[in-house]
């Protein structure tokens, strides 16, 4: 692609000082940028920073723990307003109540129930009751845990953060599990007693633990501000940490654009910063994208013509086409309103006007005649002799053919006769020019009076005959023509091939290429 002009004027040297702090700002607003982007992107992957698991194909239970990564959602939920559910908290507390239970009853229980065997009967007594205790315990617990499954199930607190496919899940992975059309009544056969009986509490909780746990934590409920909007505080550390840094930094060049251009008023000045006004914006952040790289790219930290060229040619491509033929429409529907006009006779009549009254007193077709007949007439015609001659000649020997009764000159004969006409037109033709080019009042008076006259009557000719309505229509038509036929043939050959001969005609020749390759590539 063709560089721009403004980026290839060099640009002003400034002190060190105000490089280093073009710099520091520069990577500053990389830091907001990044910041942004976190931010705007945190809602809708809260769950991965929770997990802080990677899934690479959804469709697939293949899981890649990323436990390197920190949680973030302590630290970042308030600043979104974001708080535990209080129906899926319940149901976490819940189920760690019951999985503790489950797991004291699956070692035998505690206390004296794990007694020596020379305990006296009583002592056993006691420890089988405190076993069957726990049993009931953990029956107590499991129900309290299906009753909150239900409510789960009834309320669907996954909708107030947005993921109500999330209990469809929960329901999915309990139904397969349990082999059971109802979400429901499989929450309650995989907390029985039956089927705890057939299978291991640590089978179990293997599974509770990796399908329905990390589904249930996904549940948060989100406050909202007085304005009826979800909290979110961004803006209060935003405005501290960047904004104001980015306002000084504006400020601060807006004073350097002035003392460069001292007639350049503030209000212009802060014009031509037009590109940093996404930096002080409170809303569509992510247009912060472009100060920033443009900060970037003018510190020299990185070099984005790359990027701006292949966004060039693509914008170009689309552009282009459209662009030329809406141009090249108009350019040719007003010549044909020109050429349907009634106006030409005035139009003409106008010239003539123009060469009678000028404004600088200076008649310029007069002059032009003055200037181009001495050197048409003194210099161009006489180096014309020879190609005259033949053309006079050819003449002669074509009218004598023509003549009835006529015969046929010899080829020297006419050459002779040819010639001698043609010295004879230069002559004159020496001789005017030499007339012209001398300065002769009545002369310019004969002139002037020529070229009044010939506008009148060509004027005058085609108000009297059809030849206006006709030159009319046939100009229109061929402009016609060149609309369907030239504008056709653009749009088949594509604008690509344009761009492909533009890019052979702007980009230099390798070093190990002929020189002026690069050049001719596109003839």
């Amino acid at each position: 692609m063709v560089r721009p002009r403004w980026l290839l004027t060099p640009r002003v040297a400034v002190g060190r000082s105000w490089r280093i702090w073009d710099r520091a700002v520069a990577i500053w607003a990389g830091v907001n940028l990044v910041w942004v982007a976190f931010d705007l992107t945190y809602v809708p992957l809260r769950t991965f920073w929770l997990q802080r698991n990677l899934h690479p194909l959804p469709s697939l239970p293949l899981v890649i723990p990323l436990t390197a990564l920190p949680d973030l959602t302590r630290v970042y939920d308030p600043v979104k307003g974001i708080e535990h559910h209080r129906e899926t908290e319940d149901w976490l507390a819940g189920f760690a109540r019951m999985d503790r239970a489950l797991d004291g009853e699956a070692r035998g229980g505690t206390g004296s129930g794990a007694a020596s065997s020379d305990k006296t009967g009583s002592g056993k007594a006691a420890g089988s009751s405190n076993k069957t205790g726990d049993q009931s315990t953990s029956a107590a617990l499991r129900r309290q845990q299906v009753a909150l499954t239900v409510l789960m199930i009834e309320e669907n607190p996954f909708l107030d953060s947005g993921n109500a496919g999330t209990l469809e899940k929960i329901k999915n992975r309990l139904r397969q599990r349990a082999g059971d059309e109802s979400a429901k009544q499989a929450t309650a056969l995989l907390l029985s007693d039956r089927w705890l009986a057939s299978h291991p509490w640590s089978e179990e909780e293997r599974f509770w633990r990796q399908q329905i746990l990390p589904l249930v934590e996904t549940g948060y409920w989100r406050s909202i501000d007085e304005n009826g909007r979800p909290t979110d505080h961004f803006w209060r550390f935003d405005l501290l940490l960047f904004q104001s840094v980015f306002a000084l930094d504006i400020l601060l060049r807006v004073v350097r654009l002035r003392r460069r251009f001292p007639g350049l008023s503030w209000r212009d000045a802060l014009l031509r910063r037009w590109i940093d006004l996404p930096l002080l914006l409170p809303f569509w952040r992510w247009l912060r994208l472009v100060p920033v790289l443009e900060r970037l790219s003018t510190a020299e930290l990185i070099n984005i013509e790359p990027l701006r060229a292949v966004i060039s040619r693509a914008v170009v491509s689309l552009l282009a086409l459209e662009l030329f033929e809406v141009l090249a429409l108009q350019l040719v529907d007003g010549t044909q309103s020109l050429i349907r006009s009634p106006q030409w006779p005035r139009w003409i009549r106008s010239l003539r006007s123009h060469q009678s009254v000028s404004v600088s007193d200076e008649r310029e077709v007069v002059e032009l005649l003055r200037l181009w007949g001495p050197m048409v007439l003194g210099q161009v015609a006489p180096r014309l002799s020879p190609e005259l001659q033949g053309v006079l000649g050819h003449a002669l020997q074509q009218s004598m053919r023509d003549v009835p009764g006529g015969v046929l000159l010899p080829p020297a004969l006419s050459r002779q006769l040819a010639a001698g006409v043609v010295e004879s037109l230069l002559e004159l033709s020496r001789s005017t020019a030499d007339r012209l080019a001398q300065r002769d009042n009545l002369q310019v008076e004969l002139l002037q009076r020529f070229g009044d006259r010939f506008w009148d009557e060509l004027a005058a000719a085609l108000e009297r005959g059809g030849a206006l309505e006709r030159s009319q229509q046939l100009l229109c038509t061929l402009l016609q023509e060149l609309k369907l036929t030239y504008l056709a043939q653009v749009n088949r050959a594509g604008i690509d091939a344009l761009m492909d001969e533009l890019d052979e005609l702007t980009t230099p020749a390798g070093p190990g290429s002929p020189a002026g390759e690069g050049s001719t590539a596109g003839g």
